[in-house]
């Protein structure tokens, strides 16, 4: 978490407004991710853990990253919020359709990081920028262009991890022996 403030307030490259209002963003949508993650960790499991409490930080600092310097306070807590959430509800999805994702890296940083993403669209405030997303007065272009990166992303990152795993599996090291995996 604390590295994570030199990625996103660094990102300035000077000590100016912009930098204090990453820095602050990125501390808000943090915690507020590891609560709503840990509330819903309780509801769902019955008790909340300090494992899960990390995860839900680190879904915090993924979704909030792409937006960290334009947006309010308010829009940072949303987005870390619902970070959180989205977490909790791909978690459970990708264990429902049986992908052996034991550290949930699917759900932190690609749920949460698409979510981010496409957070900026809708929280933008333009104080540094003309960016401005939809709730603060903006029109659709931001959501739509981040729209438009998010499915590139997904597309190139579909068609590269399959390439992958059917080379891994035509070269017969796909998965491990039996034994192996004991």
């Amino acid at each position: 978490w604390v590295g994570w403030f030199g990625f996103n307030a660094g990102s300035a490259l000077e000590a100016n407004g912009f930098a204090a209002l990453a820095f602050i963003n990125t501390f808000g949508a943090t915690a507020a991710a590891v609560l709503t993650w840990s509330i819903g960790e309780a509801l769902h499991k019955g008790k909340a853990s300090m494992l899960g409490g990390a995860s839900g930080a680190v879904a915090g600092l993924v979704a909030i990253t792409p937006a960290a310097g334009n947006l309010g306070v308010g829009g940072a807590l949303a987005i870390g919020a619902i970070a959180g959430v989205v977490m909790i509800l791909f978690v459970d999805f990708t264990e429902w359709v049986r992908v052996d994702d034991p550290c949930g890296a699917f759900a932190v940083h690609g749920a949460c990081g698409i979510w981010g993403t496409l957070s900026l669209g809708l929280f933008a405030v333009g104080n540094y920028s003309d960016v401005k997303g939809i709730l603060y007065g903006g029109n659709a272009n931001q959501l739509i262009a981040q729209i438009e990166g998010s499915a590139t992303i997904i597309a190139c990152t579909f068609a590269a991890g399959l390439l992958l795993m059917f080379g891994l599996k035509f070269m017969g090291v796909l998965r491990i022996s039996e034994e192996g995996e004991l």
